[in-house]
């Protein structure tokens, strides 16, 4: 795919001026954004990504098209996922729920950038070295192991890394906001703002999500620039679709099933593609492998697609079946109260204690 240095700089620029917008429109000024604001920017910004597949299906065809919709649909999954190391780190730090807006346009442009360096390095490596697909495509097998042994998110309590903590050891750090600031001046000394270290947290979360999301997207397509774009356009809309599903993703129960099934699927089909780019000399006498037939990308797309509407479905049904479960323990619960609270005695107790029985008539004189 060829794609020319204009086209590279109408998207940077657009895709940057996406990103100004945001901060000037809606960060700038401080507030919680409503349900009807974050859906309606949230439509926006998945219908530009899906204007943009479209544009590279019609002008690079259909091949170039799939990879696009593939990395995309994969890399919004991914993001998703990744929404809940965020809300963690929201109710650990305390952050207003005015001033996180602003958190997450910070940690989402810190990623976009973050992730450029590194797709950029990744497209290198492959390019000089082939068995750089060997890596990655068991980095993602390991990673769907791991995803799918975890037990998901209920548990999951935010715990500071060794650079958070470092970060405060040197820098001293007021306790309690100021304003938006990130920083403040104490008795002529320089402090900065738990907003500052929430902001710290979210960079470091990203350098962990981007060594997932970058081996997973190469998995589907080595075009540069379908690897940059799927990456920008995940990215950009993830601040609304924060306060969008806020309330739902509790209910992601099995997200992390499907992404282990994403994720080890792009890893096998990793290592078969290795095989067939294969010079590493211990294996088949470093000839290429192709007995194994590539997995076409139709059939990539047809399986993130569907495991995710499986997860999805799954996860709503486990997660409304728990509520009527829990609202029918609460109805037997509150029944047994008003029955302990008309006799001063529990249910329970009643129900084990012999009844009193009637008196009989005294005899006659």
């Amino acid at each position: 795919m060829d794609v020319p240095l204009w086209v590279w700089g109408i998207t940077v620029a657009a895709i940057v001026g996406m990103i100004a917008f945001d901060f000037v429109g809606h960060v700038r000024t401080p507030h919680a954004p409503t349900l009807r604001e974050s859906a309606t920017w949230s439509a926006i910004y998945v219908a530009l990504a899906i204007v943009f597949g479209i544009l590279v299906w019609v002008f690079a065809g259909g091949q170039f098209g799939g990879e696009y919709f593939a990395g995309y649909i994969t890399e919004k999954s991914l993001s998703v996922d990744n929404l809940f190391v965020f809300v963690l780190i929201m109710a650990s730090f305390a952050v207003p729920r005015e001033l996180q807006q602003k958190v997450l346009l910070f940690g989402i442009a810190f990623a976009l950038v973050l992730r450029t360096v590194f797709i950029f390095l990744g497209a290198a490596a492959i390019e000089n070295f082939s068995w750089v697909f060997y890596l990655f495509g068991a980095f993602l097998i390991y990673t769907a192991v791991a995803q799918a042994r975890a037990s998901g998110h209920d548990d999951d309590e935010f715990k500071e890394n060794a650079f958070l903590r470092l970060t405060r050891k040197i820098v001293p750090t007021t306790q309690e906001y100021h304003s938006d600031r990130l920083t403040t001046k104490i008795d002529g000394r320089r402090f900065i703002t738990p907003l500052a270290i929430a902001l710290v947290a979210i960079g470091s979360a990203d350098i962990l999500f981007a060594v997932d999301s970058i081996p997973a997207i190469f998995g589907l397509t080595q075009e540069t620039f379908l690897v940059f774009t799927a990456n920008a356009f995940s990215l950009l809309g993830l601040r609304q679709l924060f306060f969008l599903i806020d309330g739902l993703l509790d209910r992601l129960v099995y997200l992390h099933y499907g992404l282990a099934v994403i994720l080890g699927f792009i890893g096998i089909k990793l290592l078969i593609h290795a095989l067939h780019e294969n010079e590493l000399p211990f294996i088949n006498g470093g000839e290429h492998v192709t007995a194994i037939p590539e997995v076409p990308t139709w059939l990539s797309l047809a399986v993130i697609v569907v495991t995710l509407f499986i997860t999805t479905v799954a996860s709503l049904a486990r997660s409304r079946r728990d509520a009527r479960e829990a609202a029918a323990q609460g109805t037997v619960g509150r029944g047994a109260a008003a029955v302990a609270g008309e006799t001063g005695v529990p249910t329970a107790e009643r129900q084990g204690e012999e009844q009193p029985r009637p008196a009989r008539p005294a005899p006659p004189a």
